[in-house]
Formats: C-alpha cells, sequence, structure tokens
C-alpha cells in the first residue's frame, strides 16, 4: 500500500487480505462534522484530529484569560475604585497587554457586566437541575443561593464589590440587567411548575419578581450590616418573611411589632 503524506512518500507492505477490509464508518471523533467524508487515511484522520484539537486548547487558553480578567478586575476595583482602577492594570493582573484585553473587552465596565452574565449563568443552570418535584419557593431558594458562591472568592470581596457597584453610577445598569436575566429564568421555569389558568404565565413573573425582590432586600441588609454576617442565612430569613408577611399582616397587622426575631438576633420592639 502506497500513502502520500505531502511530499512524503510512503510504502506499507501489508497482507493482499487487508486491501479488502470493508470501510469503517467515521469516528466517533468526528460524528459531529456533516462534511466529512465516511472514512479517511491515516494521515488525513492525524490531520482532522489535529484540527480539531488545536481550537479547544485554543478555547481553553481564551476562557482561562476571560475568568482571570474577570478576577482580577474583581479585586482591583473592589479595593481601588471603578475610577482609579486603569485598564493597564487590568490586563497586568491577567498577565496580557492592553491590546490583548481589549479583544476581549471593549471596556472596563464590559468586564463586571460579563462577572453578572456568570452569575446569570449560574442561576439559570441551578434552575434548570431543580427536581422535578420541587415547589416554586423551593426553586427559587435553591437558585438564588446557588449565586451567592459566584459573587467572589471571599465575603470581603464580595461585599466591597457588592458596594462598588451600589455607587457607581455606571454600574447600576449592569446590576439592573443582571436581574431581569434572573427574573427571565425564574419565570420560564416557574410557569410550567405552577398548575395550568389565564394567569399562568403572569403567576410565574410575579412569584419570579418577588424572589429577586428578596434577593435585593437581603442584600441591602447585608450592606446595612456592613458584610458580618453571611448572606445566604439572611437571603433564608428574608424569603421567609416574604412568605409570610402579607397573610399575617391581613390578619394581624402587629404581628410584627409582637416579638418577631430581628436579623440581628434581637427581636423587634414595639416602636
Amino acid at each position: 500500500m502506497i500513502l502520500w503524506a505531502d511530499s512524503l512518500l510512503v510504502v506499507c507492505w501489508l497482507p493482499f487480505s487487508c486491501l479488502f477490509v470493508r470501510p469503517v464508518r467515521r469516528s466517533f471523533l468526528f460524528e459531529s462534522d456533516p462534511v466529512l467524508p465516511v472514512s479517511r487515511s491515516p494521515v488525513s484522520s492525524l490531520r482532522g484530529a489535529a484540527s480539531v484539537s488545536a481550537p479547544s486548547r485554543r478555547e481553553a487558553r481564551r476562557s482561562e484569560t476571560h475568568a482571570a480578567l474577570i478576577e482580577g478586575a474583581m479585586r482591583l476595583l473592589s479595593t481601588q475604585g471603578f475610577d482609579a482602577t486603569t485598564v493597564d492594570e487590568i490586563a497586568a493582573s491577567a498577565g496580557i497587554s492592553r491590546r490583548t484585553l481589549f479583544r476581549y473587552f471593549p471596556t472596563k465596565a464590559d468586564i463586571v457586566t460579563a462577572w453578572a452574565q456568570n452569575m446569570t449563568d449560574v442561576l439559570t443552570a441551578s434552575v434548570e437541575s431543580c427536581p422535578a418535584d420541587f415547589s416554586p419557593p423551593d426553586i427559587i431558594r435553591t437558585a438564588l443561593e446557588a449565586v451567592v458562591p459566584e459573587m467572589a472568592k471571599n465575603r470581603a470581596e464580595a461585599f466591597a464589590f457588592v458596594c462598588l457597584i451600589e455607587r457607581t453610577p455606571a454600574l447600576l445598569s449592569v446590576s439592573l440587567r443582571k436581574y431581569a436575566g434572573w427574573e427571565d429564568a425564574l419565570a420560564v421555569a416557574l410557569a410550567s411548575r405552577l398548575p395550568a389558568s389565564p394567569d399562568q404565565a403572569l403567576a410565574a413573573r410575579v412569584a419570579a419578581r418577588s424572589g429577586i425582590a428578596a434577593f435585593r432586600t437581603a442584600l441591602d441588609e447585608w450592606i446595612r450590616l456592613r458584610g458580618r454576617p453571611a448572606l445566604v442565612p439572611i437571603l433564608r430569613r428574608v424569603l421567609v418573611l416574604q412568605a409570610e408577611l402579607l397573610p399575617r399582616l391581613s390578619e394581624d397587622p402587629e404581628w410584627v411589632s409582637r416579638g418577631r426575631p430581628a436579623l440581628g438576633g434581637s427581636r423587634a420592639r414595639p416602636a
């Protein structure tokens, strides 16, 4: 058998019976490629494997750089402030040049947008993986708790970054878009779990928006407490209050003032 590999002639002596081997269907490595032939020569298969693995390595490096830029930006922005942090500093934190950074993110605000999108992706994945027997409150709580660890590597950094967003007008729109994405993901999931009715989609949106309101309320309380307690227990407490508050207040307007424990551990006192 004679194989041509570019300008190199390779001669292989094979048993005569090998010349009549039935062609094998395409390798599992190329099953997703609709334009490849059914069978390949050894040389072309090796070339194909190289062409598949090379982009994968490039994509892996790009993903690593993307994540390093977000992490470095969060650290710098939370400690130095949005305006005081330069693009050059963010690029240096990821070990790349300023020019390379702009291939990933046109502006500093876009890096924060990517950070917010990461949390939206986590929330969406959490919603989609909820068991079928989860109730709407279970879905909301599970999804919101899933995004908390994605805020930052540690509580202090997360607190500083959240405060930065709250006091930086250029970043508030990023935060609002993030919450809108969360509401959409929750509403889609909840709509399929609610009983069929003319108001099914509307009820799902109301429940989703209520869940996001609970998260934002918990975040505000966390900021008020200077980030000292963990955020998740505050979030759980707010969700419980949300579930109990309106029904209780409709029956007993003085329910809150009669000793409901406060988040800080003490009990609320009548005004």
